[in-house]
């Protein structure tokens, strides 16, 4: 469904049950969604009208144009007492005919998202992305500013479609007494929820430096409890 000379979206059936919520209410639940790339890197869902709960629609004088997409109607969304202003568009008169009968929602305004029975965190999740894991005897040295800070002759390499490699590494490579829990708490739709760690070098902290997955979701469990840096924030040596 996606147009050759750019004209509209690239757009997709999802096939997958896809719900979102908010004030603990489903306002859109449907085995209809489309997948809509608005942008190269990941799709949005759009919820035909008729599996969404309207009356919960108010519209407002808000205006908002997309590329690809035109003019779009905005509507308040209040379910149980919540509002979420300006969460919801439609876009009446989209190039992509299949668009103009269906909803998108604010991904962040919403109190949570799931695919089929699993709740989904950050973005919709792309079918064409994929991850692969795989264990490594390239040699890996972690420092800051000439400290160092890990050395691994084990790494574990995990690649994912348009990202970084990223090099995950065993706790007993760090050099543990430089490290100390960090303050943020990341998402990722294809591996769960990562916690972050600090380094503290003399009296200067650097914080939130590496984070690590301790409970991945299944297809990701061989990074499992291994931590991984910003390439920006340290220097990297590769064998």
């Amino acid at each position: 469904m996606a147009s050759s000379d750019g004209t509209v979206p690239r757009i997709e059936p999802c096939g997958k049950r896809i719900r979102t919520y908010l004030g603990g209410l489903a306002v859109a639940d449907t085995t209809r969604a489309l997948l809509v790339w608005e942008r190269p890197r990941h799709p949005v869902h759009y919820f035909p009208t008729a599996d969404v709960r309207t009356d919960l629609l108010t519209p407002t004088d808000r205006v908002s144009s997309r590329p690809l997409l035109g003019t779009a109607r905005v509507f308040d969304l209040t379910a149980n007492g919540r509002t979420a202003e300006h969460a919801v568009r439609q876009y009446p008169d989209a190039p992509a005919g299949a668009l103009r009968d269906h909803l998108r929602f604010d991904w962040a305004a919403m109190d949570a998202w799931y695919e089929e029975d699993e709740q989904v965190f950050t973005h919709a999740r792309s079918p064409y992305t994929r991850i692969d894991i795989l264990a490594s005897s390239r040699t890996v040295r972690v420092e800051l500013d000439g400290t160092l800070l890990a050395f691994s002759r084990s790494p574990r390499l995990l690649f994912e479609t348009g990202l970084p490699t990223r090099y995950y590494l065993a706790p007993t490579d760090l050099v543990l007494p430089l490290f100390e829990p960090g303050t943020r708490t990341t998402h990722c739709p294809y591996k769960g929820a990562a916690d972050h760690l600090s380094v503290r070098l003399g009296d200067t902290l650097h914080p939130n430096i590496a984070w690590t997955y301790p409970t991945p979701f299944a297809e990701s469990q061989k990074i499992a409890g291994l931590v991984a840096f910003y390439d920006d924030r340290i220097t990297l040596h590769l064998d």
